[in-house]
């Protein structure tokens, strides 16, 4: 199997790095008028240029997404389809599940106000499965979000379903499987959306992924995480390839390599899609002017390293103006020792100049020094462009954080006054449309009603264990809606005395509850649906960490494609039913 290089110097190069890729990817793009970028390639919008990244078509980075987007009159068509194959990311073979072939799959690409639309077909073996949109705001399109027995049920092998979304956001994300862990199966790829940026340069790099890996199945590993504690995995990777020394001593896989031209500056857009280790990137002699966080322009600053926990996001813009040091230099994604669940620390990557009349050879330079450590970035550097003020107390939820054997010895993480439990055959979607809403304690449903309502919530922990919190997008306010907003985060315990900030905080879509800390995080209400809140580490989110809200369930129930939603979990039943499938896990 071919693993197809992500970063490169182009997105054009992305797209034709490898035939077969070029043939697994469907694409139609369905114009109104002329769009700004043909295909996914990276044409850029009118007065973006490498010298005025701050505009985008009669817009600019200080333009108020959350209530206006350009009108391109573009549908963007994908057809995605799942398999089964085996790979060697770093050189071990093992089964692995695929995306169109690939693993990661292929990169979706949008400009700013398009239409999305993307075919699944789940051609898997034996699983069911869902694609969510991580971080795409669903503006009352709740239906679309992929998340299993929240908003659907899984789809059967052999069969379809079709998402469709409006790209109200610009930046960098990925789409990712919401059926138990398979989407740390590599049932996951990138999602592109070009629009302004706060910083210039003038290549885009396009993504690259950060990830742990294993050389077991993440299914196979999962019974042990239930009694044992979360397993430790093997590696990490550097989009999807690294090396691996054998019992034999023999060195295996290869590492990721990147072409630079001198005098050039790049934005790499950085994403976290492991299980459950964070890492800190950096590149050597290097400095990362940091422009985005998950799908937030923000003012940019510069730093050494960046500590991406799962879930997370950053866009960042690298010059190459090192030759004078040399031709190659270390790509380093280094796991944590205060919270790293990993056994090779040896996770590297390089880039080399290609005008410095040096053949590629094994950088020698050495790290950047950093502290030790799992929480985020601090709050102060994460200040968005668009500055929007929180207010309001509204509706407080608490939420302590603790993990549980139950009577079968299994351990459950609970937030709150439990460990979720939902049913995939039985989403809350359809327990609406059914009007049966006697919901179980399990299912951990906050209920919101009505608009324009603050909704504050508080998680807290004495264990010491970072958490990556994701909250699947809720309209806050205005007529589109924002990412969370960061009041407090912090070590020790949230109490009344204190201080949120509420003065242009930090807003973004994953956020870390540090070891032993608080996180509060806010949302304004304005978006009916059912939205969950959930630990992205892979083994927490199926052991039951997590919580939903219901927000504006009379609004809701009239925008559900109830003749749909019925349709996929008849099939499902039919499925389960013959082959007699138990949900074994959080239902998420």
């Amino acid at each position: 199997m071919h693993w197809s290089i992500f970063l490169a110097v182009s997105l054009l190069s992305i797209l034709t790095v490898d035939a077969g890729d070029a043939g697994f990817l469907e694409l139609k793009t369905h114009h109104t008028r002329s769009s700004p970028s043909i295909e996914g390639q990276n044409i850029a919008c009118a007065g973006n240029t490498p010298q005025t990244r701050s505009q985008w078509c009669g817009f600019d980075i200080k333009s108020d997404y959350y209530i206006e987007a350009p009108r391109t009159g573009v549908l963007r068509e994908y057809w995605l389809e799942l398999g089964n194959t085996t790979a060697a990311p770093d050189g071990v073979p093992r089964n692995v599940l695929t995306v169109n072939g690939t693993s990661p799959g292929p990169t979706l690409y949008a400009d700013w106000g398009d239409w999305v639309r993307v075919h699944v077909y789940n051609g898997l073996q034996n699983n069911g499965t869902s694609i969510h949109w991580h971080g795409v705001r669903q503006n009352h399109t709740n239906s679309q979000d992929g998340t299993n027995s929240i908003s659907q049920c899984p789809v059967p092998p052999g069969g379809s379903i079709t998402y469709e979304w409006q790209a109200t956001q610009y930046g960098t994300t990925y789409y990712h499987s919401h059926f138990a862990l398979q989407a740390w199966e590599s049932v996951y790829g990138g999602i592109l959306i070009n629009g302004p940026a706060s910083a210039n340069y003038d290549t885009d790099a396009g993504l690259l992924y950060l990830s742990d890996w294993s050389h077991r199945a993440a299914d196979q590993l999962y019974s042990s995480a239930e009694t044992d504690g979360e397993p430790t995995l093997a590696t990490g990777l550097i989009n999807a390839t690294n090396i691996w020394v054998t019992e034999n001593n023999e060195t295996v896989g290869s590492r990721f390599q990147m072409n630079m031209t001198a005098g050039h500056s790049y934005r790499i857009r950085l994403i976290n899609s492991g299980m459950s280790n964070p890492f800190r990137f950096m590149i050597d002699n290097h400095i990362l002017q940091v422009i985005a966080t998950d799908f937030v322009p923000i003012e940019p600053f510069n730093t050494t390293s960046l500590l991406i926990g799962v879930g997370q996001r950053y866009d960042v813009v690298v010059s190459a103006d090192q030759v004078h040091k040399g031709s190659d230099f270390w790509v380093r994604s280094i796991p944590q020792k205060s919270c790293a669940e990993i056994e090779n620390y040896d996770i590297k990557g390089a880039i080399h100049y290609e005008n410095s009349r040096t053949e590629v050879s094994t950088p020698s330079t050495k790290a950047w020094n950093f502290t030790d450590s799992c929480e985020d970035e601090s709050m102060k550097d994460l200040v968005p462009m668009l500055p929007i003020d929180a207010a309001g107390v509204g509706y407080r939820t608490h939420n302590e954080v603790e993990v549980i054997k139950n009577s079968a010895g299994l351990y459950k993480w609970y937030m709150g006054p439990t460990t979720f439990k939902a049913e995939w055959d039985n989403p809350t979607l359809l327990q609406i449309a059914n009007n049966n809403t006697s919901w179980s304690n399990s299912s951990h449903v906050v209920q919101v009603e009505g608009n324009n309502q603050w909704v504050i919530i508080d998680v807290e922990m004495s264990i010491n264990v970072p958490h990556p919190i994701h909250l699947h997008l809720i309209i806050i306010n205005y007529l589109k809606g924002h990412d969370f907003f960061i009041l407090a985060q912090g070590s020790g315990s949230y109490t009344s005395n204190t201080t949120l900030n509420t003065v242009n905080p930090p807003r973004r879509d994953t956020a870390i509850l540090p070891a032993l800390g608080y996180l509060v995080i806010a949302f304004k209400t304005d978006n009916p649906g059912a939205w969950l809140l959930h630990c992205h580490i892979g083994w927490h989110q199926s052991e039951g960490f997590a919580m939903q809200f219901v927000e504006s369930m009379s609004q809701l129930e009239p925008m559900i494609d109830k003749k749909s939603l019925r349709r996929n979990c008849a099939a499902w039943d039919k499925y389960a039913t013959a082959k007699a499938i138990v949900e074994d896990d959080s239902g998420i």
